[in-house]
């Protein structure tokens, strides 16, 4: 097992009285989570969500059962409490009275799980988000050399904590499993979600859009799905930890490109299942795109993994000038360029430079992908 970053602050909230929530898609490893957190200690226990004889104890929300089920524990950790109705409430009631359990949470898509829940649990809880393993994370088992070795493989496969491990060809063959019984299985039984082949066919669009701004005009054009649509999909995508948003960064230059996103991939194994191509990054013509995305998305996730409080964008111009990933906390910005070919030169646009002064501008190539963890 990789010990997962969160796991350090999740220790550090173990004594307070906030319910813990952990978010995150299925397969990432949120139960291997809590039995590494848990396992060993005495005074705590996980209780399986979908398990009938627990999803009946908990939806009827009766505290004396609730009290007996948690027996002598004091950490109660329930697990894929997604599948429980109305979990928002029977978590404030809890926490409002039997305040003697601490209670941590997982929940495989956030829009079943948080719909109510920012309500109901205001000043109640501490929220974390579990991904696909990051470079830091896998560094645990591998030096920088080993870890350049396992690039390739890492931006076809991707980084689920039950796949990276395996052979190309175990790991082809999971990849398929996961995208086709188990990623999706949140997003489609959601009630807004009417037509499911709408919905991979969006994906698929995405897919073959990386790096490149998006019109949710022209993908429901592309579709033939209203635009509200579109954006309710795209809302539930990014809700189910499988795609997420980058909007563009602007103040007043008058060539900028203002009030437009690009979506990128949580993982690049997730998205290249969903276009049918896990070829070997030697063959592939998409290598560039495969590169920014696995670049941004790395960044983004070990950000937030070591709870980064500032926000990303990325910043075009009308002629051209692009900078691949900006991140700005209390009004200083890093700058980011990812080049898969480390011969290829990068130089930061003048006019932005001029404007913005970032404190650092960083090319990001195989040579030096080991920065992203700084």
């Amino acid at each position: 097992m990789y010990k997962r970053k969160i796991e350090f602050s999740i220790n550090e909230w173990l004594k307070s009285r906030e319910i813990l929530i952990i978010y995150g898609a299925r397969q990432v490893g949120k139960t291997t989570l809590l039995n590494h957190l848990l396992g060993k200690r005495d005074d705590a226990t996980i209780y399986n969500c979908e398990r009938n004889e627990i999803f009946d104890i908990l939806q009827e929300k009766n505290l004396n059962n609730i009290k007996f089920l948690f027996g002598k524990y004091k950490i109660v950790a329930l697990d894929e409490a997604q599948t429980i109705p109305e979990i928002e409430k029977i978590l404030k009631l809890i926490y409002d009275e039997l305040p003697e359990y601490k209670i941590i949470v997982t929940g495989s898509s956030s829009f079943e799980l948080s719909s109510h829940i920012t309500e109901a649990l205001t000043g109640r809880n501490i929220k974390y988000k579990l991904f696909p393993l990051t470079l830091e994370e896998i560094s645990q088992k591998n030096n920088n050399i080993q870890l350049k070795q396992k690039l390739n493989e890492l931006i076809v496969f991707g980084s689920y904590p039950g796949i990276f491990d395996l052979s190309p060809l175990k790991k082809s063959r999971k990849l398929v499993e996961l995208t086709s019984d188990y990623l999706f299985k949140d997003v489609l039984i959601h009630e807004s979600i009417k037509n499911p082949t709408i919905l991979r066919k969006l994906l698929k669009a995405l897919a073959f859009q990386l790096g490149s701004q998006v019109s949710i005009s022209e993908l429901s054009i592309m579709l033939g799905i209203s635009r509200q649509t579109i954006e309710k999909y795209l809302d539930v995508l990014q809700k189910s930890f499988i795609i997420f948003e980058l909007k563009s960064f602007s103040s007043n230059l008058r060539n900028e490109i203002k009030k437009s996103s690009k979506f990128y991939f949580y993982d690049n194994g997730i998205r290249n299942s969903i276009i049918n191509d896990l070829s070997m990054a030697d063959q592939r013509q998409d290598i560039g795109l495969l590169w920014e995305n696995f670049c941004v998305s790395e960044r983004l996730k070990t950000q937030i993994s070591n709870n980064f409080l500032g926000e990303f964008f990325f910043w075009r111009t009308y002629d051209g000038a692009e900078i691949d990933l900006l991140e700005i906390v209390n009004n200083k910005i890093t700058a980011f360029e990812f080049k898969w070919n480390s011969k290829k030169k990068a130089k930061l646009p003048k006019s932005f430079n001029e404007k913005y002064k970032p404190q650092s501008y960083n090319i990001i190539n195989t040579d030096n992908f080991y920065e992203l963890m700084k």
